[in-house]
């Protein structure tokens, strides 16, 4: 049998899009994609063989939709949010109880606050913090789970060979603890648009999500419209007549508003699985 990373490396070079490549596993599974690995030049699948040897050395593997490792979360009407899914780290994350945070990379010095406690709340509730390691409150949840001794999912908008250990997270980052994930090829590099696809996986991986911050209009407006439409439960960060646009307009449209430290305990103990471990005192 062909190499899984070499097959995921071939349907991007044939199929390329995600669209393309979730209708060939739709109808022919995995062998169709071993059908576009044997339409590849002598060269090019050289180029392929190369590229899975060095993803194998640095221990990025991949999920493929129709392969029992894929996560079931990902999957709405049985079609994938993301057909192939690289990733580097503990895989467990994949299937564990989580929590997605979005917000602002311009976020105000509330919102990261903010971000901080709820990131570290949702680790003492037993869950795993998944968001899109962007600037401001992405990094702000992520830090806060790893801090408090708990896991976090890293949700690229780029392809893999692009992950890059911020310097914000030295002291804290531990693969054991974490799970990078990219739905790109490994050489795509950052666009605006995949980070609004990225955010599909923010949304969709764990039970629920959490926006602290949201403009009137943005990335993380859609990922929580998103969210609802998907039918996931969406929780809103409340700052009183201070609340953010964004927030006021998906609290609108069906979002839970968590205005105090009680009410967020509250909302996390009913999407997750676990037992309680402990409470944090004062949230806002």
């Amino acid at each position: 049998m062909i190499d899984i990373l070499e097959l995921a490396l071939s349907a991007f070079e044939t199929l390329r899009t995600p669209g393309r490549i979730t209708s060939a596993l739709r109808h022919g599974g995995i062998a169709a994609l071993e059908h576009e690995h044997a339409k590849l030049s002598p060269a090019v699948l050289d180029d392929i063989e190369k590229k899975a040897h060095e993803m194998r050395r640095n221990d990025v593997g991949v999920v493929i939709f129709t392969m029992p490792d894929f996560p079931s979360s990902l999957l709405s009407e049985q079609r994938p949010v993301a057909p192939i899914i690289f990733y580097r780290g503990n895989k467990d994350l994949f299937y564990r109880d989580g929590i997605g945070m979005c917000g602002s990379r311009h976020a105000s010095a509330r919102g990261l606050e903010a971000a901080s406690r709820c990131g570290a709340l949702a680790t003492l509730k037993g869950m795993t913090v998944v968001s899109g390691y962007a600037a401001g409150i992405d990094t702000a949840t992520h830090l806060a789970a790893l801090r408090k001794g708990g896991s976090t999912v890293v949700v690229l908008a780029e392809g893999m060979d692009h992950f890059r250990v911020k310097r914000d997270f030295a002291d804290a980052f531990d693969w054991d603890r974490i799970l990078v994930l990219s739905q790109f090829a490994p050489s795509q590099p950052w666009r605006a648009h995949a980070a609004m696809a990225r955010n599909g996986i923010v949304f969709s991986l764990p039970k629920a999500l959490l926006v602290v911050e949201a403009g009137e209009k943005g990335g993380t407006l859609a990922a929580g419209e998103g969210a609802l439409k998907l039918g996931r439960t969406v929780l809103t960060v409340g700052f009183g007549d201070e609340t953010p646009p964004g927030n006021r307009i998906l609290i609108e449209k069906g979002a839970t508003a968590v205005s105090s430290p009680k009410e967020l305990r509250d909302s996390f103990d009913e999407v997750r699985s676990a037992e309680p471990v402990v409470d944090l005192p004062t949230l806002f």
